[in-house]
């Protein structure tokens, strides 16, 4: 069925050439999840699209068509003034990245989308990047279905914040193993959102590493080596 949308709140993920003057736009609309759009003729000179369809902007995209590309018919930006640069903007480009290879396509996420916006509010206004991205990985395993208890072990019992434990996937915390470990504290700090600690910091980012690359796959994060190679210069 063919269908039409109109004005839908959105952000643009990526965009890419698609023939001779169009654009293929990866977005992430708040009511109809991650879709590819054909923006045609956005690549010629004259086109107003190209200038519209920037990321970390807040956008009402209209389009219409079936199947998994649809054509875009305008994009409308909504104001506001998020600016990303250096770190912060390499940041952003590492949430759209986790978007893209994440998120399944046509699966609305209203709440994730409006945590992406209050994340590119929280970069563009110049904090800490380290416990704003570590709190949206969080979010985002959590929507998705992956991220379990960090409050209970398997066995239900309430996690102790001076032991340490391990966390097994697609099952959670487990008694400390030979593996990995995490104090108590690191994951009850995860849970209720506080990275205040610069231990739990430090134990939560390894922590998400190791699950977003198990749920990566065979998938890499080109802005993640990037942002390792920056931090090293």
């Amino acid at each position: 069925m063919n269908e039409k949308r109109d004005n839908e709140p959105a952000f643009v993920l990526h965009t890419y050439p698609w023939r001779e003057t169009s654009l293929i736009v990866e977005a992430f609309s708040r009511r109809h999840g991650r879709l590819a759009l054909v923006a045609r003729g956005a690549r010629r000179p004259l086109s107003s699209l190209k200038s519209r369809l920037l990321a970390f902007q807040p956008l009402e995209l209209s389009w219409f068509g079936k199947g998994g590309l649809r054509t875009l018919h305008s994009a409308e930006w909504q104001g506001g003034d998020l600016r990303l640069a250096g770190r912060a903007l390499m940041c952003g480009f590492y949430l759209n990245e986790l978007l893209l290879k994440l998120l399944p396509p046509d699966d609305p996420h209203e709440r994730l989308y409006d945590r992406y916006a209050e994340t590119l509010h929280e970069l563009s206004a110049g904090g800490d990047p380290e416990p704003i991205l570590r709190r949206f990985e969080l979010d985002l395993l959590s929507e998705l279905g992956y991220a379990q208890t960090l409050t209970h072990t398997t066995d239900g019992e309430a996690v102790q914040p001076g032991r340490r434990y391990g966390y097994v996937f697609d099952h959670g915390v487990v008694p400390a193993c030979s593996g990995a470990s995490y104090a108590g504290k690191t994951l009850l700090d995860l849970a209720a959102g506080d990275l205040s600690d610069p231990r739990t910091l430090a134990e939560g980012k390894q922590l998400m590493r190791i699950l977003i690359n198990h749920y990566l796959a065979d998938k890499p994060l080109l802005t993640r080596q990037l942002l390792i190679e920056l931090q090293g210069l």
